[in-house]
């Protein structure tokens, strides 16, 4: 097993992860009954997509011996209604200042972009995904 999760009333869960007891909470978000205290589910899976892209990159960048440390994702999840859903998740992976030749940026943005992530996703998903290095221009 992954992990287990146990219903804690008033629209909360803990979630822990088995194999190291790490655990938190989940809440429902403020516009779904709930008092938005912790991550949502669906806050989760938004985050979810750039934490991946960033272990994915990380892990290609290190076999490239590339240093992407302190590396940012920033998460806007959209919701949609009837059904309520997630309609698209916009990430914006802002990468330090230091020198990346042009051919690390184009394997770390395929790499990001093919994470396991973003390939499980359904496709009516919008994934908006930016990159920002150190010398392009701000989105």
């Amino acid at each position: 097993m992954t992990s287990q999760i146990i219903y804690l009333g008033e629209l909360r869960n803990e979630l822990t992860h088995l194999a190291s007891g790490q655990s938190f909470n989940t809440d429902a978000p403020l516009d779904n009954k709930g008092k938005g205290q912790a991550f949502s589910p669906t806050d989760l899976t938004a985050t979810s997509l750039g934490a991946c892209m960033l272990t994915v990159m990380g892990i290609k960048a290190a076999e490239m011996e590339v240093d992407i440390s302190d590396t940012k994702a920033e998460i806007i999840k959209i919701m949609a209604a009837e059904p309520r859903r997630i309609s698209g998740i916009k990430v914006v992976l802002t990468f330090p200042e230091k020198l990346y030749e042009e051919k690390t940026r184009k394997i770390l943005e395929h790499t990001a972009l093919t994470c396991p992530v973003a390939k499980s996703l359904h496709p009516d998903i919008e994934q908006d995904i930016h990159f920002i290095w150190p010398d392009s221009a701000v989105l």
